[in-house]
């Protein structure tokens, strides 16, 4: 699993890899994802590693986790004006590639359900 250091969406809060952002706060990072399922699809990853939602824990994470949620509302809100899906995957059988903890803002297009 990665770390923070070798951490693809870490980089992206450091900067160190380029991405188009929506939003950036001392909490999370919204940015475009760059193999959109949906017209739109903004990713928003809290800035302190996490490799998902389960290892997300404690106070600490309280604060963060509502952060994070409340941003992809006001994404959703912003960028799906007739309607969004925000979806977290935990663990490879979920579909999750990327071991930071992550939510998905889908917006755009008619989303079916279910979505598996």
């Amino acid at each position: 699993m990665p770390t923070a250091e070798n951490c693809l969406f870490c980089k992206i809060v450091r900067k160190e890899i380029p991405a188009r952002e929506e939003y950036r706060d001392e909490h999370v990072v919204a940015f475009h994802d760059v193999n959109p399922q949906a017209p739109v699809h903004v990713l928003v990853v809290p800035t302190d590693h996490a490799e998902h939602l389960s290892a997300f824990t404690g106070a600490a994470a309280d604060g963060t986790a509502a952060r994070l949620l409340y941003t992809a509302s006001e994404i959703g809100r912003r960028l799906g004006p007739g309607g969004y899906r925000v979806v977290i995957n935990e663990g490879p059988d979920a579909g999750q590639s990327v071991f930071h903890l992550h939510a998905h803002v889908l917006a755009g297009r008619p989303l079916g359900w279910p979505p598996g």
